[in-house]
């Protein structure tokens, strides 16, 4: 039984939020929603996509957006097989194309891409013939964990519109800030960026009029309805240091005392604001412990939410393709 009505999704690929529109997100936001009920009913597994075959295509470490992934092709019935680029023939110089080009002759259905390259997944979408779904493409976008961003947010406060939400952390390499913004602000929500100088970009505020950059972390999360906290990507500080010869950070500590997230600076937040981080979490550093297993925290339930938007994103591109 096909979920998708005719004409309600009309997207080839998934490649960011910057191409959707409010009513694409809410229809995906719908959907999920669904494939949330089932994920906690006994019997989680459909036949929806029987017979299909999606392939995990990851250049990044990665445990949450792999795995669910992985999850969803499976609860919906499809083939799933996953790839690393430790385990690929990248390693022995084959490029991007050349590997997406092999497994689109292998009758891939979908391909998720996750690489350290902004506009990869794009690049390959213009090259291949089945639906390419963005896992996160450098500093560039991560639309499905928007989308669970949202999704979490609308079952704890029932809507997006009208809300103040923090997005505090390394901002500049943060593909989940960029498309969080991008969502929050086409749903009609209000989005504030904060975190050390180093770590804010020029541009944060060409992402819409619904963004604000605010410099003092206090301020930031003073009266907001929900704190999204970052990771501290010290995998790119490290690129950036070779690059410009000193990290945009001085140490984990300092940062923790000027940036971390403990009870005290939640205090300034709305008593009922939730607290978010995308994981994985520097325990200690961007969140206190007590806040990141607190009765605030919907950490956990981002990670449910994210199997259930990816159940839907598939469902989506697989089971109604655009014409």
């Amino acid at each position: 039984m096909l979920f998708v009505a005719p004409g309600m999704w009309t997207h080839r690929h998934l490649l960011g939020i910057d191409a959707l529109s409010a009513t694409d997100i809410d229809t995906v936001l719908d959907h999920a929603g669904r494939w949330l009920e089932l994920s906690r009913s006994a019997e989680r597994k459909t036949t929806l996509l029987k017979g299909r075959t999606i392939i995990n295509l990851f250049f990044e470490a990665s445990t949450r957006t792999r795995t669910s992934f992985e999850i969803a092709g499976k609860r919906l019935g499809a083939d799933v097989v996953n790839v690393s680029s430790s385990g690929s023939s990248v390693t022995k110089g084959e490029t991007l194309l050349d590997t997406a080009k092999n497994l689109e002759a292998m009758r891939a259905d979908a391909i998720v891409l996750r690489h350290s390259s902004s506009g990869a997944p794009g690049f390959v979408a213009g090259r291949v013939g089945c639906p390419v779904i963005n896992a996160g493409d450098g500093a560039h976008e991560h639309p499905t964990q928007a989308l669970l961003d949202a999704l979490t947010i609308r079952a704890a406060k029932g809507r997006l519109e009208g809300l103040t939400v923090a997005i505090c952390g390394d901002i500049t390499h943060s593909r989940v800030a960029r498309s969080n913004a991008l969502l929050l602000g086409k749903k009609g929500a209000k989005v504030r960026f904060t975190g050390l100088r180093t770590m804010l970009p020029k541009e944060a505020e060409t992402l819409g009029s619904s963004v604000t950059v605010v410099p003092r972390f206090e301020e930031a999360i003073e009266g907001a309805d929900v704190v999204m906290m970052l990771r501290i990507q010290n995998e790119r500080f490290a690129a950036d240091a070779q690059k410009k010869g000193a990290s945009p950070m001085s140490t984990t500590r300092e940062y923790s005392r000027t940036f971390g997230l403990n009870a005290q600076r939640l205090a300034r937040a709305k008593p009922d604001a939730i607290v978010m981080h995308p994981g994985p979490i520097n325990r200690g550093v961007e969140l206190d412990p007590s806040i990141a297993d607190g009765q605030r925290s919907v950490i956990l339930d981002q990670v449910e939410a994210g199997v259930a938007v990816r159940m839907a994103v598939l469902e989506l591109l697989l089971a109604a393709p655009a014409a």
